[in-house]
């Protein structure tokens, strides 16, 4: 389940696909800085889309379903599991005062070390801060407060339960000793009776699918529900990310880098966490990065985010490019396809600013916004979407860069999500960044994660090392280009420049 849509696909031992289907549904925004959801009806859709996957694996029935979920999302539900109002999304930005205390009450830095998350809008604990002060009738009504896995678990099997993965995203969990954060918890108020437990890590069994559910596949046989995790975390998985060193670009809603590094847990260990954790230095947290668990066991994650990632193509496609839609839809090509078709060659004129839901990390500025420079009456169609990959490239760099001034070293990133099908994107990541690039042959890897997961607890892995060792398989490597490089590190000096220069007058208006 990510931001925008939701992909069931059922795959056999080996990794390949024997089914799948997909939805897509709105981000409701009914008031500026807010971005809410419709709880129920992802669910009804995405029960479409798992009824369409399964009808459509014939006859190699699935044995185990596990979750990768967007992440941070915020739902109250009462005791029947109906939410008393629309998810909360990681991407809302209407919690500003919460941080605010938060800071005030803990310190940034203590949050930071205890958590692994930095003070932002992004996080569940200040989404729930918000509705103890401004919906209190919802706050005392809600039997629990879960997001889109334990959501999904409490419906599917009866019992929410929740990754250490996902949980781990809140802010209200302690890193160091894999657990809720008591004293977090009480100092907010906020009792851990209403969040849903912890489920076993690695592929741990938490239930089995409901049997009229069941029969509502046209299945006979027990299906078990499996911890999952946060999309981002699954994905890595599906790429092959399985020790520490190696990264994952993720480019779906979201744009995210995630690399893995051994684990911080007491306890955490296991063969893919070979070195000692290192420290949560002071370049990660002013750069905002978040360290949370990986689903694989003994190893953590530093994440990078942009938020407009392929939601900002998307905005392009739907309010600038509706011709696109009409023809893609005629014709049965990719909108996306037709829209970049006659891109210019090397860098455009223009550079975009591409906040248009704030900044994402470095800086997690919620007053940025976008901004497209250079346009003349020259400029095309096609130039302003290219330009659109470029800035988000651009802002990709930023990070990488930040990464490594930390001293997380990236030799090599694995592509997946709608972005990695883009012939074009891929290789302005591969120049723009300065960086090769290895493309799965599942680039859908958050679902391939999350059957990982499946797999190891139905049983058909020993482990998630073998389970990705057996079906990951990379297949493209674009290199970068050095007349490209070249031409791109000069315009990369230029995109620098536009933040600091427009955020003074972003901020009047």
């Amino acid at each position: 389940m990510g931001t925008t849509g939701c992909k069931a696909i059922v795959f056999d031992d080996a990794g390949r696909v024997l089914g799948q289907g997909a939805r897509e549904y709105p981000i409701l925004t009914p008031h500026p800085h807010w971005a809410e959801q419709d709880a129920e009806n992802v669910w009804q859709l995405a029960w479409a889309a798992l009824g369409e996957a399964v009808a459509a694996a014939g006859d190699d029935p699935p044995v185990a379903l596990a979750l990768s979920v967007q992440g941070e999302a915020v739902i109250p539900v009462d005791g029947d599991c109906n939410p008393l109002r629309p998810a909360i999304l990681g991407m809302d930005t209407r919690t500003s005062a919460e941080n605010e205390w938060l800071a005030d009450r803990f310190g940034a830095q203590t949050l930071f070390n205890r958590t692994g998350m930095p003070v932002h809008t992004i996080n569940t604990l200040p989404k729930l801060l918000w509705l103890q002060r401004h919906e209190p009738e919802v706050w005392r009504a809600a039997d629990q407060f879960l997001l889109y896995e334990d959501f999904f678990l409490r419906r599917l099997g009866g019992e929410a339960r929740i990754s250490h993965c996902l949980a781990s995203r809140t802010q209200m969990y302690d890193r160091e000793a894999g657990q809720w954060a008591d004293d977090v918890l009480e100092a907010c108020g906020i009792d851990q009776e209403r969040l849903a437990p912890l489920a076993p890590v690695g592929g741990g069994v938490v239930g089995t699918l409901r049997e009229d559910l069941v029969s509502d596949l046209g299945l006979s046989d027990d299906v078990r529900l499996v911890s999952g995790g946060h999309d981002q975390a699954c994905a890595a998985l599906g790429s092959g990310v399985v020790r520490a060193g190696l990264a994952m670009v993720s480019t779906g809603t979201a744009e995210v880098v995630e690399v893995a590094m051994p684990s911080h847990t007491k306890g955490s260990s296991g063969p893919c966490a070979a070195a000692p954790a290192p420290a949560l230095n002071e370049t990660l947290r002013r750069g905002n990065i978040s360290v949370y668990r990986h689903v694989v066991p003994g190893l953590d994650l530093a994440m990078t985010l942009n938020h407009s990632g392929g939601l900002l193509l998307r905005w392009f496609r739907d309010t600038l490019s509706k011709w696109a839609l009409q023809q893609a839809r005629a014709s049965g090509r990719d909108a996306y396809d037709l829209i970049l078709a006659e891109a210019p060659e090397g860098p455009t004129d223009l550079l975009v600013l591409p906040h248009f839901a704030g900044s994402g990390t470095p800086l997690l500025d919620t007053t940025s916004k976008g901004a497209i420079l250079g346009l003349t009456f020259a400029t095309t169609h096609a130039a302003m979407a290219k330009a659109i990959l470029e800035g988000l490239t651009f802002e990709l760099r930023v990070n990488l860069d930040l990464l490594r001034k930390a001293g997380i070293a990236i030799h090599e990133l694995h592509a997946v999500g709608g972005g990695a099908r883009s012939p074009l994107w891929l290789r302005l990541k591969a120049d723009i960044c300065q960086v090769p690039l290895r493309v799965p042959q599942v680039t859908e890897a958050a679902c391939l994660g999350a059957a990982l997961l499946a797999g190891v607890g139905a049983g058909t892995y020993p482990d998630l090392a073998s389970a990705a060792e057996q079906t990951v398989r990379l297949k493209r490597r674009i290199e970068p280009q050095e007349d490209s490089v070249q031409a791109y590190d000069e315009r990369y000096r230029l995109y620098q420049q536009v933040y600091p220069t427009l955020i003074g007058l972003q901020r009047q208006l």
